[in-house]
């Protein structure tokens, strides 16, 4: 995991959230560096100004049925899921800054229509991050669904990007570098190769290390966000989470010193609670930040 950066001195003191919003709302938790809401996303995301967030990330309800607590719905008619998420798209792009960056993570099916969506609001499509999951069971008549998508669009030429290096391959079994890179490898960024857009080095948040013991519904791991918010951002800036869901955003950008705004409507204990355990640990990851 890269080093903790130390706290700046613009950090020292309680987040002021309402300088993101043009009517007042009362957060359920602050830090010295974000703002979390319960309650539905679209109230929190109308109530912030226009072009006020640098990245957005969300993952949403898959509509897939599956049971979360009592104020979700995962089980609309196809079209209306899609006109709900039309609507929290709108407002995103809205509080997007120009060369602001959006990352949606969901199922392909879904992630097709989005993207499709966002490219007719005018946003600049970047990259189809396709991150292995292999442990769902084959689905008779289609081929095995192994990925989950995460689409990366900005609004215009992005203000950041930083380049991220993964460590060389090495074997499991032998320990020796799995290619040779065609005789060039002598030539290689000693920092790794480029990360790609396929991620096939994501753990899956099943034990209890990673992720409240109160919470049943999947968590995402810390290595998707602090790629996340590593590419698109730099210490200070504003990432927004629509659906907060385990809080991994929220603990990433507070690790990495980013403001944040998030909105969560079923899981607000249990994020709360992960803000203030060190119990619960964040994914190793040795990627390498090429800052801008």
């Amino acid at each position: 995991m890269p080093v903790k950066q130390p706290r700046l001195d613009w950090n020292m003191r309680s987040f002021d959230a309402t300088r993101f919003f043009r009517s007042k709302l009362e957060p359920a938790y602050l830090t010295d560096l974000g703002a979390l809401y319960a309650g539905d996303c679209l109230p929190v995301l109308k109530s912030m100004h226009d072009e006020c967030a640098d990245t957005v990330f969300a993952d949403p309800p898959f509509n897939i049925g599956k049971i979360y607590r009592s104020a979700t719905n995962d089980s609309r008619p196809d079209t209306e899921y899609a006109a709900w998420c039309r609507k929290w798209l709108d407002e995103c792009v809205r509080i997007l800054k120009p060369g602001g960056s959006i990352f949606i993570y969901n199922l392909p099916r879904w992630n097709v229509q989005l993207g499709a969506y966002l490219s007719g609001l005018g946003l600049d499509f970047r990259h189809w991050i396709a991150i292995e999951m292999s442990h769902r069971m084959p689905i008779v008549g289609r081929l095995h669904p192994s990925h989950y998508s995460l689409i990366y669009y900005s609004k215009g030429t992005p203000k950041t990007f930083q380049r991220i290096r993964t460590p060389i391959q090495l074997c499991r079994h032998c320990g020796k570098e799995v290619r040779d890179y065609g005789g060039h490898r002598d030539a290689m960024n000693p920092n790794g190769v480029t990360l790609k857009d396929v991620w096939t080095d994501i753990p899956s948040v099943r034990h209890w290390k990673y992720k409240s013991k109160n919470r049943n519904a999947n968590a995402l791991s810390t290595k998707i966000l602090d790629r996340v918010v590593e590419m698109s951002t730099l210490p200070g800036d504003l990432v927004v989470d629509p659906f907060g869901g385990s809080g991994t955003t929220f603990v990433v950008c507070e690790s990495r010193n980013r403001k944040w705004i998030g909105a969560e409507i079923d899981y607000i204990d249990d994020i709360i609670d992960r803000l203030n355990n060190d119990d619960i640990h964040p994914h190793k990851n040795n990627d390498f930040v090429e800052c801008c």
